[in-house]
């Protein structure tokens, strides 16, 4: 979708009543650098232009001052501008104040905006064309989202967002739920998408803290742990020589083991050092069951603690 596309699928969009604030203009501000604002009333025409170019995966100028946009991009004359060009017009007394939106269509004498903070809304409502200041394009204002989405998800790996699963170059829900997992933690607008803002904290970020309480803690109901336990379980039984009902699948191979070794033993002359030594075969074999299950408990644990799993 273009910056335009975009923008006119916001069209109906208001401020909130009274004292509330629409969160989707709160994420305008977020999108485009500006987190700080507390509150829709603040001027947001710049943040809306900006949040659709961003969206569209266009660099703006991160600015809530709509004259900012006077060098952006490079310069139309007002003959030649298109639907979806911006264009910029004063407001208020003072030099730095002033609208900025994007053009839908110039008739006449007049050309229609279509723009945020609006009467409060976004909308598309018509100005005088001598009123504008300059028109803008992107031209030589370069995508700015370079990063690829397998490049994305393996960033997020890398700083310890595991959720996002295989690396594929696909925005799956697996991938979604970390990159809004990522934006959760920089503080950036919650919006599953990949635009300047998460690209540009994908390039700052630090590794993601794991709090202390799982840190030191242990997968709650792990089906790999569960099974270590009960192997390790039955390898400390085998290994002592006690004979149960849970370890007879166990036995039965040691006894099929213990064939296979004394035709082995017969054939190179050692049948009589077979009984001496099975005991310690049968417990180097229980012995090595608990190891296996001792490292893949480890593990699993480790997983948990480092945030791999969940």
């Amino acid at each position: 979708m273009t910056p335009f596309d975009i923008a006119r699928s916001y069209i109906g969009t208001t401020e909130g009543p009274g004292s509330a604030d629409n969160p989707v203009i709160m994420e305008m501000y977020a999108s485009v650098g500006h987190d700080w604002v507390e509150h829709d009333s603040v001027a947001w025409c710049a943040a809306f232009v900006g949040h659709c170019l961003e969206k569209a995966g266009i660099k703006s100028t991160r600015k809530l001052t709509a004259r900012s946009y006077l060098d952006w991009g490079i310069p139309i004359e007002v003959a030649d501008a298109e639907p979806g060009d911006i264009g910029v017009i004063p407001r208020g007394s003072s030099s730095w104040q002033g609208h900025v939106f994007f053009i839908d269509r110039i008739e006449g004498p007049w050309v229609w905006g279509l723009g945020g903070n609006q009467n409060d809304a976004v909308n598309v409502k018509r100005y005088p064309v001598s009123k504008l200041l300059g028109v803008r394009r992107a031209g030589n204002v370069a995508p700015s989202v370079t990063m690829s989405v397998e490049a994305v998800q393996r960033r997020l790996k890398d700083l310890g967002y595991h959720e996002v699963g295989q690396i594929d170059g696909k925005i799956g829900p697996r991938t979604r739920a970390a990159i809004l997992a990522f934006r959760q933690d920089n503080v950036l607008a919650l919006v599953p998408i990949i635009d300047v803002a998460l690209t540009d904290a994908l390039d700052r970020a630090s590794p993601r803290e794991i709090a202390p309480e799982r840190a030191s803690g242990t997968p709650a109901e792990s089906r790999i742990v569960t099974a270590s336990n009960a192997q390790i379980g039955l390898g400390v039984i085998g290994a002592a020589g006690s004979i149960g009902s849970q370890i007879a699948p166990a036995l039965m191979e040691a006894e099929q083991a213990r064939d296979m070794a004394g035709r082995v033993f017969t054939l190179i002359g050692l049948e009589n050092a077979l009984s001496d030594a099975l005991p310690w075969i049968g417990a180097g074999v229980f012995i090595g069951v608990v190891v296996y299950a001792l490292r893949a408990k480890a593990a699993r644990i480790d997983d948990h603690r480092t945030g791999k799993t969940p």
